[in-house]
């Protein structure tokens, strides 16, 4: 039979065939091709990377990184670099201004201990509204005329010099408020201060401190007009108007007054 005559054992592999040859042998230049795409891909990630580093360090030169209050930064500010040099001199005093008024806070909240302690005023009453500006005040008083007069100054935008008349405005007449010293009010101005002297003990010690206390509200209160009205003049000669301000507002909306580009 024909079937019978096949060899069941034979081998299909030609015996002129090396069986340990690779049955596909690789090309020679093939391990030096993935080496090199290998490096390709390598300097793809790190030129991908230095680009990343590159825009970080555009953004930050551009935006610059927050370091004010040093406490707790929240905002970039440095006279210094971001506002024009002839301003300078401007800002800095404006700058100064509020710092004097953080202090004129904190005496005035210790010379109400004093007021309390020899039963003048309003007592306790007194006393907690004046630690109530310290933040309240502090606060407001950076964001709403300091701050806004800062970017007015860097930007040239009419929309911050009018949310700096406005709220400037207010800060006068608020510590000319400070100044005269009515009880309840939180205010170790003159007429607190006169008690406390009129008291003698504790209310001198009072007394002195009411009146550096009143000395720091006339100093806001005039300083800050006098710086009124050279930025009002500044203003009106760099052509802001009120007119350009609410297009700026209706343009950018709040954006124009957080950001800083």
């Amino acid at each position: 039979m024909a079937g019978l005559s096949e060899n069941p054992f034979a081998s299909t592999t030609s015996l002129d065939k090396n069986p340990f040859e690779d049955p596909e042998p690789q090309p020679a230049h093939a391990p030096y091709d993935a080496r090199m795409q290998e490096l390709a891909a390598r300097e793809q990630e790190l030129q991908r990377r230095e680009q990343e580093l590159n825009q970080r360090a555009e953004y930050i030169r551009t935006h610059g990184r927050n370091n004010f209050p040093p406490f707790y930064p929240l905002v970039y500010h440095s006279i210094q670099d971001e506002i024009p040099e002839a301003s300078r001199p401007l800002i800095t005093q404006m700058f100064r201004l509020w710092l004097l008024l953080l202090v004129t806070l904190l005496v005035n909240m210790v010379a109400l201990i004093f007021a309390t302690i020899v039963g003048t005023g309003d007592g306790f009453r007194d006393f907690g509204v004046s630690i109530m500006y310290i933040p309240v005040i502090g606060a407001l008083s950076f964001l709403t005329w300091y701050r806004p007069i800062y970017n007015g100054y860097m930007k040239e935008q009419s929309l911050y010099y009018y949310v700096y008349f406005f709220f400037g405005g207010w800060h006068i007449l608020f510590s000319l408020y400070m100044a005269i010293g009515l009880p309840s009010t939180g205010s170790a101005g003159i007429i607190q201060t006169v008690i406390m002297f009129a008291h003698g003990g504790a209310g001198i010690a009072g007394g002195v401190l009411g009146a550096l206390a009143s000395a720091g509200w006339v100093i806001e209160a005039f300083g800050s007009l006098w710086f009124f009205r050279l930025i009002w003049a500044h203003g009106k000669a760099a052509g802001h108007s009120f007119d350009k301000a609410k297009g700026e507002f209706a343009t950018h909306g709040a954006k124009a007054y957080f950001s800083r580009g």
